[in-house]
């Protein structure tokens, strides 16, 4: 652990469908490398890969999650296959971009979704972001008339939201905390049959 501070982060994203494509695009225009996994075999999604730049690396699952930071763009019902690839998630970021639409409330116990979702990483820091955007419009260059595309992002641990924060500024975005999951985290949610407020709120932030 001692030299992680010294080492840049690795960063992987689960899941290739629109969001997980429209997120490595984000990662493609500012040349920062990303690992990206689904359940099949990396060959089969290896040309949409390379079609969107060289800094996106397809691999299996079981390799994508060794990176530090991981995004789960997957269906929410799918979460629990994906935290079933490590025994722990400790000293491990996962950025939680599902979105539970049409998923009965009761079936989550009452939780908020991200919290439903936090309970099956055991150990790992979980922050709710980038899933408040459709994926056409979060594969666009955030940079728009002068200011930055914003997305929200929802944590109880302060430390992996600053250390999201800098990401999604280093892709370009405009971060925008928005305290834990119960509190923030509610107003970027699809759960059940409503939506949270900011949901599909098309936001730009001018310095």
């Amino acid at each position: 652990m001692s030299n992680s501070k010294n080492k840049a982060a690795s960063y992987a994203i689960i899941g290739f469908g629109k969001i997980g494509q429209a997120l490595a695009r984000a990662f493609s225009r500012k040349s920062i490398e990303v690992s990206v996994a689904t359940t099949r075999d990396p060959e089969s999604f290896a040309s949409v890969a390379a079609a969107i730049g060289p800094e996106i690396i397809p691999t299996t699952l079981a390799e994508a999650v060794k990176a530090d930071v991981i995004f789960l763009a997957v269906r929410f019902e799918s979460h629990p296959d994906v935290a079933k690839a490590l025994p722990t998630w400790q000293g491990k970021t996962i950025v939680d971009v599902t979105n539970a639409y049409g998923v009965p409330t009761e079936k989550m116990g009452g939780l908020p979704s991200a919290r439903f979702v936090a309970q099956s990483f055991t150990d790992g820091k979980l922050v709710k972001g980038f899933n408040h955007l459709g994926a056409a419009i979060l594969a666009q260059d955030p940079a728009v008339h002068g200011g930055r595309r914003v997305v929200f992002l929802a944590s109880d641990d302060d430390g992996s939201a600053v250390e999201i924060s800098k990401l999604a500024e280093n892709l370009g975005f405009a971060p925008i905390k928005l305290g834990g999951l119960s509190e923030g985290g509610l107003l970027v949610q699809a759960h059940g049959n409503s939506w949270g407020n900011l949901i599909f709120q098309d936001l730009t932030k001018f310095d």
